[in-house]
């Protein structure tokens, strides 16, 4: 009796908590009269800080989870619009197609590797802000007709979210997850980095299967700039070639000395900063100006609007039952954390998916290998799984944004036709990749 009484007085505050997130998704995603991401989200905090289903004494644990992710991901944007200003990635396009001889195929195969690796070193949301530009300037110096040209938009928009998965520094979603954990960088890329390769030939074929047919047979290399003009500032180039290997090294060896990411990472792009403020030929001030300093409100206030379903009993809930898949194996763990929230992120955006995943898996008790399948298992659904519907991810909403901003629109329905195709079986292959690396 107790106990039905006890299920009858969280179901009210579990009703007021699901409505609150569901409410804060949608504004973060329509944005009505021009309400940023991070205000929306700000809103919902506000909500459940005011209804009760969080309460302040929650703020510094939500701080402490998601303080070193989201100023990471800060200074790595900051780090990758230094580089672009000083015409670095503008450069390494060019190089890819000459190296495309001609070929449109060719092409399109080389951009893409091109994108993931972008997304690997500069995250999701830096390479689709650069990338989505640079390839319908390119579209239009080749005179690619109006498929062509969407066709490989469409290629750099996939890429970008589907193959940031090798590094935690390559989605804000890999670096909460890996902050929760305890999931070193090195250890994280053990598993993860194999995973992407996986995940990366199959978005090649994929996307060639689909959009193979529109791509142009010819182009001409000799239409191209020679390389070197792309580039505005050789001082800035040059630092960031040494910034990153510098980089990538920091991140190994600073997780046993204790050095949070976010110092490694704001280190390289203090680097580069002081260069560039000494050349002059990059705009050190306009670029921090234009950074998204907006994404760590973003983040704090999302995991706050999700922390509420954790008092009101649901990620308990969805923990349990990701728990009893565990223990029905390793593909099934894998398939259940994956999946689920591959669904979660497309009907709600993959941020507040993943940290559902996150809170349900540390309450389950679940430990161990088990524990680690649920967690990786989880990242590939929150990096893949968005890609299914326009509002899967903010890098999606930035794309879309970017391609009206340069006239090209492509409808919600448009988008999602092409996302239903595409994205399961990159996302099977991804899950079932993951699954033979962690057997």
């Amino acid at each position: 009796m107790r106990a039905a009484r006890a299920r009858a007085a969280l179901y009210p505050g579990r009703m007021l908590a699901v409505f609150i997130v569901v409410v804060t998704v949608l504004l973060v995603i329509w944005q009505p009269r021009g309400l940023g991401a991070a205000r929306a989200a700000t809103l919902g905090a506000v909500a459940a800080l005011l209804t009760g289903v969080i309460h302040v004494s929650d703020l510094p644990v939500l701080w402490h989870a998601t303080w070193n992710a989201t100023l990471t991901l800060v200074s790595l944007i900051v780090l990758s619009l230094l580089l672009d200003a000083a015409g670095l990635f503008r450069w390494a396009a060019l190089w890819v197609a000459r190296w495309g001889g001609g070929s449109g195929r060719r092409l399109f195969v080389l951009l893409t590797l091109f994108s993931a690796v972008v997304a690997a070193l500069f995250a999701n949301d830096g390479g689709v802000l650069i990338l989505t530009p640079i390839t319908l300037e390119l579209a239009a110096v080749l005179g690619l007709p109006v498929a062509g040209t969407l066709a490989f938009a469409l290629a750099v928009g996939f890429v970008v979210d589907a193959a940031s998965l090798p590094l935690t520094i390559s989605n804000l979603t890999n670096i909460i997850a890996a902050d929760s954990f305890s999931l070193g960088f090195a250890g994280y890329a053990r598993v993860m980095l194999p995973t992407d390769l996986a995940v990366v030939a199959a978005c090649v074929l994929v996307l060639l299967a689909v959009y193979g047919r529109v791509l142009p047979r010819r182009y001409d290399v000799a239409a191209l700039d020679d390389p070197a003009s792309a580039v505005r500032s050789w001082g800035v180039f040059r630092a960031g070639w040494v910034a990153l290997p510098l980089l990538l090294a920091g991140a190994f060896l600073a997780e046993g000395a204790g050095v949070p990411l976010c110092a490694v990472v704001g280190g390289a792009a203090l680097l580069v900063g002081v260069v560039a403020a000494r050349s002059g030929a990059v705009s050190t001030r306009r670029i921090l100006r234009s950074a998204p300093w907006n994404v760590v409100a973003f983040s704090l206030a999302m995991y706050a609007v999700v922390y509420g379903l954790r008092g009101a009993g649901v990620t308990g809930g969805y923990g349990a039952w990701l728990a009893g898949m565990a223990s029905h194996g390793s593909l099934g763990a894998v398939l259940a954390s994956g999946l689920s929230v591959a669904g979660l992120s497309a009907g709600l955006n993959n941020l507040p998916a993943l940290l559902t995943a996150i809170l349900g898996i540390q309450g389950s008790g679940v430990s161990g290998h088990a524990r680690d399948l649920l967690v990786y298992g989880s990242v590939v659904g929150a990096d893949i799984g968005p890609k299914l519907t326009p509002i899967g991810s903010l890098a999606t909403l930035l794309w879309l944004h970017v391609l009206r901003g340069r006239g090209l629109n492509v409808s919600w329905g448009q988008y999602f036709r092409a996302g239903v195709v595409l994205t399961p079986p990159v996302l099977l292959v991804g899950l079932l990749a993951l699954w033979l690396v962690l057997r």
